[in-house]
């Protein structure tokens, strides 16, 4: 792992996002709430939440960090027939949360996937990125 012992303790945060693309009658179940295995949306957003606790676990060489906040926001949009995720993740400590962002938006989009794949097997994850950070040496960065 990098050493990041000589890092001054900052204010870190880090926003993702993703898609998740469907057919229009998986959306619409969704939306109605009449999916079979519950809320969806509800349960990815825990979903996505947790995973960032576990990013540590997941990523070799990731340091694990104490999370001092995080949200996980899941929108449907019908013009796309898509679900939006964002996740926005913070921390005080001396490394970046930007993993643990894209660890929340992949699993929160990956919980909708395994949920609805019995009625729809052709759904894709698309766009997974970073949109932007805060803190640590480097300083800002956002997605143009």
């Amino acid at each position: 792992m990098v050493d990041v012992g000589d890092k001054d303790v900052t204010r870190r945060t880090a926003v993702a996002e993703g898609w998740i693309i469907m057919r229009p009658a998986t959306l619409e179940r969704i939306v109605a709430g009449a999916h079979a295995k519950g809320d969806v949306l509800g349960i990815a957003r825990i979903a996505g939440i947790m995973a960032t606790k576990r990013t540590a676990d997941l990523i070799p060489l990731c340091h694990p960090l104490a999370l001092t906040r995080v949200t996980v926001d899941l929108e449907p949009a019908a013009d796309k027939n898509a679900v939006r995720c964002q996740a926005t993740v913070e921390t005080r400590g001396r490394t970046g949360v930007e993993m643990e962002a894209l660890t929340a938006v992949q699993v929160a989009l990956l919980t909708v996937y395994d949920m609805c794949k019995a009625v729809d097997r052709g759904m894709i994850l698309t766009d997974i990125r970073l949109l932007e950070k805060t803190g640590g040496k480097s300083g800002p960065w956002r997605r143009e």
